[in-house]
């Protein structure tokens, strides 16, 4: 079906792939700074998830180095569903700082409108040699043409996965167990975080209700506009449960339980309330203190989770070494 046969079909049901392409294009432009900042200054961090995003981009830093370390000259990237590509034009120019030769790099997202902003801002980028970088229309629920094992680093951040129906979340976990050979790495929204409606900032909403029951999300703008997309918040045991049968989970923690509630707003807040160093350093030890605790990681704006697929964590075993058994005495 072409993209103008799409737009003039008849309404869709909530939970189709549809509503949720439609819901992401008409936020447009504006759903860039909302998510990232500024798209131009990849590594500004200034964004409203500005801490969580910093905390994801020290995860994916380490990894591109130490495979870079482990004596690697081409890295294959692979971006599930994030519209703008700011992650992986992150990744990308980080790659290349790093001296990899040949770096092969796919993101998708179901939002046309997505793709085609994130190709203008990956322009320059994409010309570069060595450089393989292309963003695709695509559905995270259809088989990938990546080979088995074949990618170094698999991302699906901000919430992807908060948007598939529960029937479609194992066999796309299957799938990105197929394709990934080194670290995969997604954030989704937490049960306990503070509200989203996810394609712009909560205060353009004139009403919204999130039903985790039924894994809906109904949203009427301040402009009149309505959407109704699928949603599902995730607690930790929940995430946990349902990645295990194919990864070997290597962390599992919240991201920003702090930072965003002591955030100050210049609609409300005067000029002389700005937070000071000292208090934003005692929010990164509050933040490291709990990030993992029971108590406290489903109250977190995201949760952060880093895998690999269970296979290659059982080939990592050295040869010759007998795992340990397990008293059930």
């Amino acid at each position: 079906m072409t993209v103008n046969a799409r737009r003039q079909a008849a309404p869709v049901p909530v939970n189709s792939d549809h509503a949720i392409a439609a819901a992401y294009n008409q936020a447009g432009d504006e759903y860039i700074t909302y998510a990232d900042g500024n798209p131009i200054l990849l590594f500004a961090f200034d964004g409203r998830y500005g801490y969580g995003d910093r905390r994801i981009w020290e995860l994916l830093d380490t990894r591109l180095r130490a495979l870079r370390i482990s004596g690697a000259d081409t890295v294959r990237i692979l971006d599930l569903g994030w519209g703008p590509g700011t992650w992986l034009r992150r990744a990308v120019t980080r790659a290349r700082e790093f001296g990899f030769c040949h770096i092969i790099a796919r993101g998708f997202d179901i939002a046309e409108d997505q793709i085609r902003r994130a190709r203008e801002l990956s322009e320059t980028l994409r010309g570069r040699r060595g450089v393989d970088l292309s963003f695709e229309i695509g559905d995270i629920c259809e088989p990938y043409p990546e080979a088995d094992a074949s990618v170094d680093l698999c991302l699906c951040l901000c919430g992807v996965l908060n948007h598939l129906p529960a029937p479609d979340l194992r066999p796309v976990l299957r799938e990105i167990g197929r394709v990934t050979r080194g670290d995969f790495v997604t954030t989704v929204r937490a049960i306990g975080s503070m509200p989203t409606v996810y394609v712009g900032a909560v205060e353009d909403a004139r009403s919204f209700r999130q039903d985790n029951q039924n894994n809906r999300l109904d949203v009427e703008f301040q402009n009149g506009r309505r959407i109704s997309l699928n949603s599902h918040l995730f607690d930790a045991a929940e995430l946990r449960a349902l990645v295990t049968p194919v990864f070997a989970i290597k962390d599992l923690f919240g991201l920003d339980l702090f930072h965003g509630r002591f955030a100050e707003d210049s609609r409300w807040n005067p000029k002389h309330c700005k937070t000071t160093d000292k208090f934003r350093s005692e929010l990164d030890r509050l933040e490291k203190i709990y990030c993992r605790e029971a108590g406290f990681i489903d109250h977190a704006t995201h949760l952060l989770l880093m895998a690999t697929p269970r296979e290659k964590a059982a080939k990592a075993i050295l040869p010759g070494v007998v795992p340990a058994r397990r008293n059930t005495a």
